[in-house]
């Protein structure tokens, strides 16, 4: 069951995310977004007024018996007149649209770039996570908040100035059917303004349920998953998670039209309350006080006309409240607190064949909502060009540190020292050029096998991805494929692209750490899914090709790590052991216990796999 959480107001009101939108299409360099749309409210308001007077001066002109060439002379210029208008507003609005899809895809990129440079702790934030599901929702098409608001103010400035000239005419008739008219409006507006903010103020739950339905939709068409699926029978399951969810998913907003259906109800009622008023007092100017026909026409049309524009004010109004929401929601996840500096801090540029040193001192890390350290008062030193493998069992804490090491993580206290300096100071994009890493889980993008070493699509010195490919063993393998380096990878995207093994697609991973030419080299279990004899000549490869670097491996496998200059095990939220492969075996602890059950395990596999052979 999910949690339904009250939500804070909106950080941001209508007025502020009004101008927001506006610098958007002003610094984006979509000016004539905001020329055009009042252009366009203007024109409105025009071809309205054209509308209000043909009928009355027309039967004016009949009622005072004007020669038929001066008839036909005033149609003639109100058929002008409206032609004119209404291609000078059709041509506008036709011209304003691709400015404001310009508009939003530049809100789109600003959130591509928070969701790809957000400091790392940001992605295993809840908040941060549900703010940017929603906000992506903000934005995925034409009718989303970010470009349809420029429609809403469009209407709302046509609308506010067709009041004003709508006033003038009425107040000189009788100001009391302005002020029923405003009054009656402005409950309508208070009503309905509480109202919409329903979804706001549950956006949580909204986006949770979104969050499962989208999960489940993308773990049903992930080709990795598709063994399991068919292997285990998971697609009922699937069907009737996808079903619970949207299930869920239509109830929240069953409750929320539940909830504006009551706002319509009391617009309805004031709206009859309104007409009922207006009409009865122009009836009676007819027959008391003499209105001649013309007269009536225009007032009648005008008092008509002056609700439409204050419930037009009202209801844009409304729909601006709403979308203003949405764009809060953009907003605060753009502008979402960043815990770690980046432009702000120190410069920091890897200089070609230097030594650096990394330090840990006195480090302890909890992860939020956790009631124990996962690390406790760790001191370490990687010092320059020494491999250092990083053992435990799972759940020790491994790839936690190896996250405070390269800069994804900082720590709850201690600190962590590049050549003496607080990691904290530099700006952190600029120290993860320190690191060439590969983790647990790896990232292929859809491009070629060139692109994905290079990390670059635009450009990259192809000789050197070429070298760096032949040296992580992978030439053969390339050059024997139709398009060689230019063949792509994942069949999600493209049809004819290729799917790597296990052990190439780690070559791969190699050559791309190659290419980087970084300082420290980190390894975090990258190898887990081959076996141990792979897992061996790839860690042996990066040994080779990385010689004289500073290396972090870890390993579940403890033999795989055998030749690194110095052990450490990690157990119990600290450093337990830590010493050479021998000196660890001589010292009779944990480490020899584990390597001698993974000896013991492998020599019983060769056995048995050798009986199975002779049988």
């Amino acid at each position: 069951m999910i949690k339904k959480a009250k939500m804070s107001r909106p950080k941001y009101h209508m007025g502020q995310n009004t101008w927001f939108m506006v610098k958007i299409a002003w610094t984006s360099g979509e000016k004539k977004v905001i020329v055009l749309s009042l252009l366009s409210a203007v024109l409105s308001v025009a071809l309205n007024l054209v509308n209000l007077y043909v009928a009355p001066s027309i039967l004016s002109a009949v009622e005072r018996h004007v020669p038929v060439g001066e008839l036909m002379w005033t149609i003639g210029e109100f058929v002008l007149g409206l032609m004119f208008v209404s291609a000078a507003s059709e041509y506008v609005n036709v011209n304003t649209l691709y400015g404001r899809i310009s508009v939003r895809r530049e809100i789109v990129a600003r959130l591509n770039r928070k969701a790809a440079t957000t400091s790392y702790p940001n992605l295993d934030n809840d908040q941060f996570r549900k703010l940017m599901a929603k906000s992506r929702e903000c934005v995925k098409m034409n009718k989303s908040a970010t470009e349809a608001v420029w429609t809403t103010l469009t209407t709302l400035s046509a609308d506010l100035l067709g009041f004003l000239v709508y006033i003038s005419l009425l107040t000189s008739v009788q100001p009391i059917l302005v002020f029923i008219i405003i009054l009656t409006a402005g409950s309508s507006y208070f009503i309905g303004n509480h109202v919409n903010g329903y979804e706001y103020r549950h956006r949580e739950e909204e986006a949770e349920y979104e969050r499962h339905m989208t999960y489940l939709s993308e773990r049903a068409r992930d080709l990795s998953a598709a063994k399991d699926i068919r292997i285990f029978g998971l697609r009922s399951w699937f069907s009737e998670l996808y079903t619970k969810a949207m299930d869920a998913y239509t109830s929240f907003h069953r409750r929320a039209q539940g909830v504006y259906i009551w706002a319509k109800i009391a617009d309805l009622v004031l709206t009859f309350l309104r007409n009922a008023v207006i009409y009865w007092y122009l009836v009676r100017m007819v027959i008391k006080d003499g209105l001649d026909v013309a007269e009536f026409l225009l007032f009648f049309t005008a008092a008509s006309g002056f609700g439409e524009w204050v419930f037009g004010i009202l209801r844009e109004f409304h729909i601006l409240y709403r979308q203003s929401l949405d764009i809060s929601t953009v907003r605060e996840c753009l502008e979402f607190d960043e815990p770690f500096t980046f432009e702000a801090g120190r410069t920091l540029r890897s200089e070609r064949g230097r030594k650096y040193e990394i330090r840990l001192e006195h480090v302890s890390f909890r992860y939020p909502g956790a009631d124990k350290n996962t690390l406790t008062d760790i001191n370490l030193t990687l010092h320059p060009g020494e491999r250092l493998a990083v053992v435990g069992l799972n759940g020790a804490g491994k790839t936690t540190l190896v996250y405070l090491i390269c800069g994804l993580l900082d720590p709850t206290e201690g600190r962590v020292l590049l050549d003496g300096t607080d990691i904290r100071d530099f700006c952190r994009t600029d120290y993860y050029t320190m690191f060439s890493a590969v983790f647990q889980s790896f990232s292929l993008l859809a491009g070629t096998i060139a692109e994905n070493v290079a990390q670059n699509d635009l450009e990259f010195d192809r000789k050197r991805v070429e070298e760096c490919i032949e040296k992580a063993g992978l030439r053969a393998k390339v050059e024997s494929l139709p398009d060689g380096y230019d063949t792509y990878l994942n069949r999600e995207v493209y049809e004819g692209a290729i799917l790597l093994s296990g052990g190439e697609t780690q070559r791969l991973m190699l050559a791309r750490a190659l290419y980087k030419d970084a300082p420290f080299i980190v390894l975090d279990e990258p190898t887990a899914a081959l076996d141990p004899i792979a897992e061996s000549e790839i860690y042996q490869k990066y040994n080779e090709l990385t010689r004289g670097k500073s290396s972090v491996y870890i390993s579940h496998r403890l033999a795989s790590t055998r030749f690194c200059d110095r052990i450490i095990m990690i157990d119990g939220a600290g450093i337990s052991e830590e010493g050479t492969h021998d000196e660890l075996m001589k010292l009779g602890g944990k480490y020899a216990d584990f390597y001698e059950m993974q000896s013991k395990y492998y020599r019983e596999g060769d056995a048995d796999h050798g009986e199975e052979q002779q049988t």
